[in-house]
């Protein structure tokens, strides 16, 4: 072997050889990664020493630049999209001319998007009652007023032709549906949750968007929570509300609030197909279409067709009865829900009562005339 050659290990039938050359590219390959670190780290070092020495300069440029994107982009986005500059004061009004939702409008969906007016205060339009068919735009509407109530506050254009935007303090919702199993907390309890801390924080100068409350139980359960929480948003808090519901019996608030008003989705009905017009106006709807919607969904033919036919025994109010056979079985279906809490048929007893002059009579007389009244009540 060459001179130069120096034995580096001795194999079962071979001699393994390293020369000086090998060596040190050895040495240089197996302390390099640790060498680049070491001249990574003193290069980080004296950038950071060089950064430490402009900070006050640096912090004040990127603020500067933060400030001109955020507001270079949301005056591009309204020259863009055709946004207008709100009037914004400490008043409780919120007055939205051809408002729209500035994100489902650039959705492509293919429709052209139906703007709506909004007019909420503390007043006689304190609390709106939204109802219609799914899909129709009712969810669209509470989001869009809560969106453009937002971006009028910061200082944003909004998509509107006008705007009034009176100040808020907070923004409350109780929008979708969705649990939290893994601690334990249902759909409904995650609901109610929501609705608890709106019920505990909210103030008269907030705005609560309530998109269904009491929808994961019971009718009753569900329509007396709904009823109960809004009730104590008009008479407790004094929040401007909108709350879309398909409960139609919280229609009947208008009737006992004057700060209450009904607000309806305009639905064309063509045969058993129907048309979402996206158009809000006042009144309330007594229909949900809920199974024109699941025929649209895909729904087969024969559980549509069922479903009318219980839909149409339970409107009748056929308590008990058999809705008819279904597949070879007998069907019976439970006694109608429907709420009606001030619609019920006049008594004669009642409306004798009506025309009496109570305050006049003695508490004497006055026992004696109801005593005669239900006996002939009961008679």
């Amino acid at each position: 072997m060459p001179e130069d050659y120096d034995r580096k290990q001795t194999l079962v039938n071979a001699e393994r050889y390293i020369t000086p050359d090998l060596k040190e590219q050895e040495a240089k390959i197996l302390g390099a990664e640790e060498r680049m670190q070491d001249m990574e780290y003193d290069l980080f070092c004296e950038v950071r020493d060089q950064v430490a020495e402009h900070a006050e300069t640096l912090m004040s440029t990127a603020a500067a630049l933060a400030t001109l994107d955020v507001v270079g982009c949301l005056a591009e986005v309204a020259i863009e999209f055709d946004y207008t500059r709100p009037e914004v004061d400490g008043g409780d009004v919120i007055e939205i001319a051809s408002g729209r939702h500035p994100v489902v409008e650039r959705a492509g969906s293919g429709e052209a998007f139906v703007p709506n007016d909004t007019l909420a205060d503390c007043n006689g339009h304190q609390m709106q009652i939204v109802t219609g068919p799914n899909m129709s735009g009712k969810s669209t509407y509470l989001r869009q007023v809560a969106l453009i109530s937002l971006m009028a506050q910061m200082g944003s254009f909004v998509p509107a032709r006008s705007a009034h935007i009176g100040v808020v303090d907070r923004i409350f919702t109780r929008v979708g549906a969705s649990d939290d199993l893994a601690t334990g907390r249902s759909t409904f309890m995650v609901e109610m949750n929501e609705t608890a801390n709106i019920m505990n924080n909210a103030t008269d100068r907030s705005l609560v968007i309530l998109d269904e409350i009491g929808r994961g139980t019971s009718t009753f359960d569900g329509v007396s929570i709904a009823w109960a929480v809004a009730e104590h948003l008009v008479t407790q808090i004094g929040a401007k509300t909108l709350f879309a519901t398909h409960y139609h019996h919280l229609n009947e608030l208008e009737q006992l609030f004057d700060e209450v008003q009904n607000l309806k989705i305009i639905v064309r009905e063509e045969g058993d197909d129907i048309v979402f017009l996206r158009k809000i106006e006042p009144g309330g709807t007594q229909r949900s279409y809920g199974i024109q919607v699941a025929r649209l969904a895909g729904l087969p033919p024969a559980v549509v067709e069922r479903a009318k036919e219980v839909l149409h025994t339970l409107e009748r109010e056929d308590l008990g009865t058999h809705v008819g056979p279904s597949q070879g079985a007998a069907a019976k279906v439970a006694p109608s829900v429907q709420l009606h809490l001030f619609d019920a048929a006049p008594h004669p007893a009642v409306e004798q009562l009506k025309e009496l002059d109570i305050e006049s009579m003695t508490p004497l007389q006055a026992l004696q005339l109801l005593a005669e009244l239900k006996r002939k009540a009961e008679e």
